[in-house]
């Protein structure tokens, strides 16, 4: 039986990307690089493994489609989940520019009420970006998450480092504000502070295993991005590229993971792990 909630596919899609390739603004790479390689290794894995070529993914607060449409553009399917309609207006616009919006499907909804508007252990791949930080029970959505996977899945999870946060204010002269997020149990800096909520690497792989997967990688992304000044990456002939290499080298490297202002993790169910 088809999912109604599941995006149409053509035929034979073809790809409008190389694997390789970076989908992104070069500029805007230095802040998804790490996470897009990792995610497309993953992709990857998943298609070799199942034998299709079109995948089932699901992008739990997905928005505007930052990753949504790239994939797609590898040829797969992809459900963006996200409370705001003008994410989703601007997710459906991007997609059309893309050519990609037979494949891209929003419906409004959120992580709590993820099965109201997508399928339980439907898709092959679940991204949940930036979405822990944001919700009133971060288990209970992941777990939600992580539920709807297939019985041979892949979890790509990116939330906000505690660690990246206290440099930042700290760095900024903000000392008082940087041992308040270092000490608050949310990782908030003060009242004024736009980020609910902050994780360490160990919190989130707990809060991973916590839900039934294994803990495949973990990953600091904008370890350096965001304290070098965007005047030196944009006029320094090959900074930008140098950059993302140091980004890339670090990334896998737990003592930079304290550091990071992101935290990546990807999570494999035990039956992927077993194939």
């Amino acid at each position: 039986m088809s999912d109604p909630m599941r995006p149409p596919v053509s035929p034979h899609p073809s790809p409008t990307t190389s694997p390789r390739s970076d989908p992104f603004r070069p500029r805007a790479s230095l802040r998804t690089a790490v996470v897009w390689e990792v995610l497309q290794d993953a992709l990857d894995h998943r298609v070799k493994a199942s034998g299709r070529r079109t995948l089932d993914v699901l992008d739990t607060g997905g928005g505007s489609g930052k990753f949504a449409v790239p994939v797609a553009r590898l040829g797969h399917r992809v459900t963006v989940v996200d409370p705001s309609p003008n994410a989703l207006f601007a997710l459906e616009r991007r997609a059309a520019e893309a050519g990609v919006a037979d494949r891209v499907r929003g419906v409004q909804g959120d992580a709590h009420g993820l099965f109201d508007v997508a399928e339980r252990g439907g898709y092959d791949a679940v991204l949940c970006h930036g979405v822990l930080e944001y919700v009133d029970d971060p288990a209970e959505g992941l777990r939600n998450a992580v539920a709807a996977l297939r019985p041979e899945g892949v979890l790509s999870l990116l939330a906000a480092g505690l660690g990246g946060a206290v440099l930042a204010r700290a760095l900024a002269g903000h000392f008082t504000e940087a041992r308040q997020a270092l000490g608050d149990p949310d990782g908030r800096w003060g009242a004024g502070d736009p980020v609910p909520r902050r994780f360490t690497a160990e919190q989130l792989t707990e809060l991973v295993e916590g839900a039934g997967l294994r803990v495949a990688a973990v990953h600091g992304v904008r370890v350096f991005a965001d304290l070098v000044p965007g005047v030196l990456v944009d006029t320094e002939p090959g900074a930008l590229e140098a950059l993302l290499k140091l980004e890339e080298a670090a990334a896998e490297l737990p003592a930079f993971h304290s550091v990071a202002t992101q935290l990546h993790v990807l999570g494999e169910t035990q039956e992927t792990t077993g194939t």
